[in-house]
């Protein structure tokens, strides 16, 4: 039995070298090296996904915040803002600027009328109530924004810049300059910046907020409410 083991252990050798000049040569074995399930190490990794754009700052938060978020909306070309539209009629603003948001909120600038700043339709939930000995045709969504102050709510006779109709659609994830303006909106708000005044104002259904030093004051008559830095 003894012998008959030998013998196997010396043809085993035998089978797994070869001889060369008296030497044993020695098969080299090549290691293997495992592989991973999923991702390789050495596959490129892809950019993470970028997500959905934030949506617009709150009232009452710094103004930097607000000017961050505009600002992070690229900008859109102001060429095809300079009109308004009623139906089938077209009306040439000249210089000023006219968009509506995705909410329907409707703006619009009146400088060639002596108006410097932005005024803007929106459809308040719960907008100002009309004070005592109002004349004239109360619009409670109707805004001023030039800046100084912000007032919400005022009596008009007739549509006055808005008689034209309203701007184009302003898209989600875009910015619009014009002035001392700079807009942005989401589907639910729209927040314009006056660079010059440092001030900004937010405006959705909700109702107006402002940004930064704004605070709210006793409006003068004929006004629902007003806020001024």
């Amino acid at each position: 039995m003894r012998i008959a083991v030998l013998l196997a252990a010396s043809l085993l050798v035998a089978g797994c070298s070869g001889s060369t000049g008296g030497q044993a040569k020695q098969t080299q074995l090549t290691p293997i090296t495992p592989t991973r399930t999923g991702t390789s190490a050495s596959a490129p990794r892809s950019a993470p996904s970028s997500t959905s754009s934030a949506p617009a700052p709150a009232g009452g938060l710094p103004i930097a915040e607000a000017i961050t978020w505009i600002e992070a909306g690229p900008p859109i070309d102001a060429a095809q803002y300079h009109i308004a539209l009623r139906g089938s009629v077209t009306t040439d603003l000249g210089d000023d600027i006219a968009f509506t948001t995705p909410d329907g909120t409707s703006c619009m600038t009146d400088a060639k009328h002596g108006s410097p700043g932005l005024a803007c339709l929106v459809e308040f939930t719960n907008p100002p109530p009309r004070p005592q000995d109002v004349y004239g045709q109360w619009k409670g969504g109707w805004v001023d924004f030039d800046g100084g102050s912000v007032q919400v709510g005022s009596a008009h006779g007739d549509p006055g810049r808005f008689a034209s109709g309203q701007g184009r659609a302003l898209p989600t994830d875009t910015s619009l300059s014009f002035a001392d303006y700079r807009c942005r909106t989401d589907a639910n708000a729209l927040v314009c910046v006056n660079y010059a005044k440092q001030s900004a104002v937010r405006l959705s259904a909700d109702g107006a907020d402002a940004y930064a030093c704004a605070q709210q004051v006793t409006p003068p008559p004929g006004i629902g409410a007003r806020y001024v830095c």
